[in-house]
């Protein structure tokens, strides 16, 4: 029974993986025409006005929390929520339509940021095989995105200026995983993430309101408005939940293996579908980033109030996204 829970387990979260592969590669792209601001509110309040409906008789248990608690979440949202989302959109409208799985595996790079962050913030010491494994990483992402070349900004391909976004939004969603250990210490992950989403959505109306992008709301032709609605439900709320139910009942070590269907899935359905294939080299950098990410997510840490279980566990929860806590 315990194994079948784990099967079970494994596979919500492979598949929360594979939808935000399909968020990348098949929905996001076809809104590259409007602001990527303009995009991540829409999302983040559609979710946000989802999860009201089912979290609004527990809304008096937020009276509990105090202002650490506040601060965390706050932190949390404007790194995962708004900065994080931010970049990895801009990413992929960047690229447009042209080595998109370049963007989604150089996001891969999180858990090597979050395990930075978590040895500065958290006290936990990284042993001597980290910075081998993170380099090995960093050079596979490089190749992915030059290839054997010097960079040349110059050619009026983006590719490497979406990888760059791609890294920011990694280093974001890094940091605001780091900063959910401490968000989630008095509240369950499901208020958590609703909350998550509410404080991200006000965030991003006052800047889409100071930056003058309310008003391009009418620009959103009736398709977009359909794929955004879609993204909100699939690869947005429900997709994280996903990812957390099966998250809980499996080791870490097990969710890096089922984690990395989104890159897998990114690579497949770019080809299927655009039949954009990545140079020999880029499979060889591809490669070395996924190997080295999936070891640099076993590693055995220690800290002063920290275990391996709960350094792992949150190296995973922030994937994402998208993938926000």
């Amino acid at each position: 029974m315990k194994i079948h829970k784990e099967h079970t387990s494994a596979l919500f979260v492979t598949l929360a993986a594979t939808l935000w592969a399909i968020d990348g590669v098949v929905l996001r792209p076809a809104l590259a025409s409007l602001p990527a601001l303009l995009v991540v509110f829409m999302e983040s309040s559609l979710v946000a006005l989802c999860l009201t409906v089912f979290f609004k008789a527990r809304l008096p248990e937020l009276k509990q929390l105090g202002y650490k608690d506040w601060l965390a979440f706050f932190g949390t949202a404007t790194f995962g929520g708004v900065v994080g989302a931010v970049a990895i959109t801009q990413a992929l409208f960047y690229v447009h339509f042209v080595n998109l799985s370049v963007v989604i595996l150089i996001q891969k790079l999180q858990p090597v940021f979050a395990l930075i962050l978590a040895a500065v913030f958290l006290g936990e010491r990284l042993p001597a095989v980290f910075f081998r494994w993170s380099a090995l990483a960093l050079v596979g992402a490089y190749l992915m995105t030059f290839g054997a070349s010097l960079p040349n900004f110059d050619t009026g391909d983006k590719t490497a200026q979406a990888a760059l976004w791609a890294a920011a939004a990694a280093l974001s969603f890094a940091s605001s995983t780091v900063l959910s250990k401490r968000a989630l210490k008095n509240i369950d992950f499901g208020l958590g993430t609703y909350l998550r989403f509410a404080i991200s959505a006000s965030l991003l109306f006052l800047i889409c309101l100071v930056t003058g992008n309310i008003p391009r709301l009418v620009d959103v032709a009736p398709p977009q408005a359909g794929i955004i609605l879609i993204i909100a439900l699939t690869t947005g709320g429900p997709a994280i939940f996903l990812y957390y139910f099966g998250l809980k009942k499996i080791k870490a070590s097990v969710a890096s293996i089922c984690e990395m269907a989104f890159p897998l899935s990114a690579v497949l359905l770019e080809y299927l579908l655009r039949r954009n294939m990545l140079q020999p080299i880029q499979l060889l950098g591809a490669a070395m980033l996924m190997f080295s990410i999936f070891y640099v997510g076993r590693i055995n840490v220690r800290g002063k109030n920290s275990s391996r279980a709960d350094t792992c566990e949150s190296i995973d929860s922030g994937c994402r996204g998208k993938i926000e806590p």
